[in-house]
């Protein structure tokens, strides 16, 4: 982070604003106004457990609002419970900070240096007469303090005299007395709505080692007396805190208020903390996870912990542009998971070179390949981008391995892939034909015999039959094997531990380690630390500490796309909507004793709509609100489809490269909205094989006549299965002859000849019927008809 800077009111005020949540509204405002002439924000971890993504929200609002600002933001431990804290959490919060991307300069602080300046400040109000020590034990405390809708009492000792609590404060700092003997207390008020506010602890007797002051201290501050003044020595001007600790902002003001801080007031302000389903962000029941032996440690791949995501292979990247993603907001909700597997998806789509694996392997032997030959095929690690990229060579052999997914010997309706006398591409190399299937005793299938079609090479079909499945492969003779591990939700349950049992809820199947996967040889060569997409199967990350020079360990880092979702129960589905990048958020506003919401204290959650979704993400983004109107006002793109492009900044810059001319860019929002984003269901666009260069190409073929609308919806799904180039796909499938009109009206005429019953009821007024000989003729003429024109000839025959 870059050092203090005069803030740029220029820059405030124009057109460079960085964001429009409520928190840098403030900010600005208050810059604005005179009110600072620097920003300071803090970040303060309790040092007694590792990070998790909740803290990662925290340090992106608290380090990015001081960056954006020109100011910076204070590390500050909050050290002041001996029992829990250690050093090596030190260590790893400072190691979690910088890895995100930030840093604190020489603005690294600790509460536990505060202690002599905090316990003077308590000797200020005890002298004021605005604390003293109490004896009462821990549950009368708790009782005497009353509830929402009772007043608490004064303690027997609430009215010691002055000296008398100065004596017995410095005796409990002098360690003359045993733990839980005594209390600091403030003295508040006791009828306070706020409970926060009745007569709250300053101080407890704990005789325990501190890691930075060993045996010096016996006191230690509670949280509520350290915060707000340690904010005040270190000159912090925006306190931010998570919605939990609204109620503590009262307590914050009155202990500045009443030891006169006011010449280095700070104020503390709430947003929303993260909660993300599937998901816990408890240090305390992480921990239970680490000490139970349910996890690897706290950087177990499943942790949601920072070092756990890192170890995963997350970037700080996809966190980052996830906490973007989720805002700041005055209202908790639940964010789904999805939305953090959409982030880490988008970010790694422009890193990871593409690859082939095979995790479940299935032997293939092709009978008609010539025996010893090898031949080396070229395949791009990028297939979108080749140029740029660049390529490998694959060895293809007679003996192969393909996924055991891939092949089914009774296959289902709509399973495109290798089935008994089916054919399949196999990637960048030939088509293969399933011809016999070898099975073991057991049934269970071991080998398939298959032949391959010799003029097919790079998946070409030039006698134009249609083969739709395309599968990835390795060769038997050069396959290496190489450890993957599987790595799932950690919870089976969206809200874990709901039904106050956390272990309960944790997912059997959270990992899987493969033994037998084959990866294509330049695998091999992967250094520790590296990103590869296996083809097909998801983003996966060489582990740092198990791979070894030769042998690789992968760790999933995220599937291809959303498994879990489809797994959704109706009513889970039913208090879910769409964000961008196929990100679920829930809504839940806060209840309280006085928000009406009756004895059960339930409040009626609210469905947020995609439409809601898409225009609160314009709200926060005013590039994305300006390319909205833009494509309405100079595109010509119909609202709904405006609406829908610009609900994701990946999806916009998608439909913008696409748009070769604006005269089609209509067209372009048609085909985006209609025919993509179905074609690719949950996954983002970033994902796909092809550009929008190529989407903007294949849609000026159809609307030039060159292909009909049929034929660029069979382009298309090509295009998604494995990428390539529009007319080159065309010419594979046999499609780039188009019937020509007088063709088109001998079929025409023959069906209408075998249909008398059919056109007598058309020209009575069965006008739908229309749909009937519009499917004969496509049937015959088959996709290389142009449906306007066989719609056009179909009306003039028949209303002769």
């Amino acid at each position: 982070m870059a050092a203090d800077s005069k803030v740029d009111l220029e820059g405030i005020d124009g057109t460079r604003e960085s964001g429009t949540d409520f928190v840098r509204t403030i900010v600005r405002d208050d810059l604005r106004a005179g009110k600072y002439d620097r920003i300071v924000t803090r970040f303060p971890p309790e040092p007694n457990g590792f990070l998790h993504i909740g803290h990662a929200k925290a340090i992106c609002v608290d380090f990015g609002i001081a960056a954006e600002f020109g100011g910076h933001c204070n590390l500050r431990f909050d050290d002041t419970n001996p029992a829990t804290e250690d050093p090596r959490y030190v260590e790893a919060i400072k190691a979690d900070v910088r890895w995100l991307g930030f840093d604190w300069g020489e603005h690294e602080y600790y509460a536990s240096d505060y202690f002599e300046r905090l316990y003077e400040w308590a000797i200020v109000l005890i002298r004021k007469g605005k604390a003293y020590v109490d004896d009462l034990t821990e549950e009368e405390i708790r009782t005497y303090r009353g509830t929402v809708t009772e007043p608490g009492r004064a303690s027997p000792y609430r009215d010691r005299p002055v000296e008398e609590n100065l004596d017995l404060f410095a005796r409990m700092r002098a360690g003359e007395f045993p733990d839980g003997a005594k209390v600091l207390r403030a003295r508040a008020d006791m009828s306070h709505p706020n409970m926060k506010l009745r007569d709250p602890l300053m101080y407890r007797i704990r005789h325990a080692h501190h890691y930075r002051r060993g045996d010096e201290w016996c006191i230690y501050p509670f949280y509520d007396w350290a915060h707000g003044q340690s904010d005040a020595i270190e000159g912090v001007t925006h306190s931010l805190c998570t919605l939990e600790f609204v109620s503590n902002r009262e307590l914050y003001d009155w202990y500045i208020d009443n030891l006169e801080l006011r010449s280095a007031r700070p104020c503390q302000f709430e947003f929303s903390r993260l909660n993300v389903d599937y998901t816990i962000t408890s240090k305390r029941k992480l921990l239970e996870l680490v000490d139970g032996g349910h996890v690897d440690g706290w950087d177990d791949p499943r942790m949601p912990t920072i070092a756990g995501l890192r170890r995963r292979g997350v970037t700080p990247a996809a966190i980052r542009s996830f906490c973007d993603l989720v805002g700041v907001a005055k209202t908790e909700g639940r964010v789904d998971i999805a939305m953090l597997e959409y982030a880490i998806r988008d970010d790694l789509n422009h890193q990871a070179a593409r690859v082939m694996c095979v995790l479940r392997p299935l032997k293939v032997v092709i009978t008609n390949w010539p025996t010893g030959k090898v031949e080396h095929i070229d395949a791009p690690f990028w297939p979108h981008d080749v140029p740029r990229k660049g390529s490998r060579t694959v060895p293809f052999s007679g003996e192969l391995f393909i996924e055991r997914d891939d092949f089914m010997e009774e296959p289902p309706p709509k399973f495109f892939r290798l089935a008994p006398g089916r054919e399949v591409r196999l990637r960048y190399g030939y088509v293969i034909c399933c011809d016999e299937v070898v099975t073991a005793d057991s049934g269970e299938v071991v080998e398939l015999r298959c032949s391959y079609d010799p003029e097919t090479s790079g998946g070409a079909i030039p006698d134009g039959r249609r083969v739709k499945g395309t599968v990835h492969w390795v060769s038997a003779e050069h396959a290496v094997a190489i450890g993957v591990r599987l790595y799932d939700r950690l919870f089976a349950v969206a809200e874990p531990g709901r039904d106050g049992n956390l272990i309960a809820d944790l997912n059997p199947d959270s990992l899987d380690v493969l033994e037998e996967a084959l990866a294509e040889p330049i695998v091999a060569k992967t250094a520790p630390g590296t990103h590869l997409q296996f083809e097909r199967q998801g983003y996966f990350y060489s582990d740092p500490v198990d791979s070894t020079p030769g042998g690789p360990v992968f760790n999933r880092v995220v599937p291809l796309r959303d498994s879990w979702s489809k797994s959704l129960t109706a009513g889970e589905s039913a208090r879910r909507s769409d964000v961008p990048g196929g990100a679920l958020v829930e809504e839940r506003p806060l209840t309280s004793a006085r928000s009406g919401a009756g004895s059960s204290g339930v409040r009626k959650r609210r469905k947020r709509t995609p439409a809601e979704a898409r225009a609160l993400v314009r709200e926060s983004d005013a590039d994305l609100a300006a390319r909205y109107d833009r494509y309405r006002a100079e595109l010509g793109v119909s609202d709904s489809e405006a609406d829908v492009l610009t609900g994701d900044r990946a999806l916009a810059d998608f439909f913008e490269s696409a748009v070769v001319a604006p005269a089609e860019a209509e067209a372009v929002a048609k085909w985006t909205v209609n025919e993509v984003l179905p074609a690719i269901r949950e996954r983002s666009v970033n994902e796909l094989l092809f550009d929008g260069g190529v989407l903007g190409i294949l849609v000026s073929m159809v609307e030039s006549g060159e292909v009909t609308s049929r034929v660029g919806q069979l382009v298309l799904e090509v295009l998604v299965a494995e990428g390539g180039d529009p007319r080159a796909i065309v010419s594979q499938l046999g499609l780039d002859v188009a019937i020509d009109v007088a063709t088109l009206a001998k079929i025409v005429n023959r069906v209408i000849a075998d249909n008398p019953d059919k056109v007598r009821e058309y020209q009575a007024g069965r006008g739908a019927l229309i749909g009937f000989f519009m499917g004969q003729v496509m049937e015959e003429a088959g996709d290389s008809a142009d449906g306007g024109a066989v719609r056009q000839l179909l009306l003039e025959h028949l209303s002769g």
